[in-house]
């Protein structure tokens, strides 16, 4: 499978995820310990246009003000669903995958290591997303597969940044999807 089809494979089961909360559950604690639900919803949201303009090799200017500052948008699942199909159309083309590519800022990075990242995104936050309402999701073993290896990429790097916390210990023949998560410093087995 090419690259430029993982990003709708792993949009395909957010949506499913995001379709399965309900309003209640907008306040729910998830294993992204920083946010909420809905908190969780405003991040995606916020980081969202970087996401799209890295696919399609398009410099966006890092948000002008901080996360914590900006409002959430009030209908956030739309909002959501919007911004998943506006990443998934820009990373669809093969060419978003070649090269280097900006992610919010004047660093270029391979697009390829960028595309695995989105991947990621919508993987790791669709899990936190389903954990904290109650819902199974299941994502394909190839795509959690590829992603072990791309997470792999850069979880130093992000547990440096401190966008990651400190690695969870899996035993190597632990599932794909436990082994992502692990990387990303979470709990395979965390609970509401």
């Amino acid at each position: 499978m090419s690259d430029a089809r993982m990003v709708a494979r792993a949009a395909g089961t957010l949506l499913e995820i995001v379709d399965g909360v309900g309003p209640d559950q907008w306040g729910a604690a998830t294993p992204c310990s920083e946010y909420d639900v809905k908190g969780l919803a405003h991040h995606l949201l916020f980081w969202g246009p970087s996401l799209v303009g890295a696919g399609r090799k398009e410099a966006v200017p890092p948000p002008a003000a901080a996360e914590s500052d900006v409002e959430p948008v009030a209908d956030w699942p739309t909002a959501l669903k919007e911004h998943v199909a506006r990443t998934v159309e820009a990373w669809s083309e093969p060419d978003a995958w070649t090269g280097v590519t900006h992610m919010g800022g004047p660093v270029e990075l391979p697009a390829d290591l960028v595309g695995g990242m989105v991947v990621g995104e919508f993987v790791v936050h669709g899990w936190d997303l389903a954990r904290a309402t109650g819902q199974t999701p299941e994502w394909d073993a190839e795509l959690l597969d590829y992603l072990v290896v791309e997470v792999a990429k850069s979880a130093q790097q992000g547990r440096d940044m401190g966008i990651y916390g400190p690695e969870v210990e899996v035993p190597d023949t632990a599932p794909a999807l436990h082994r992502v998560l692990a990387l990303t410093g979470r709990d395979p087995h965390w609970a509401r």
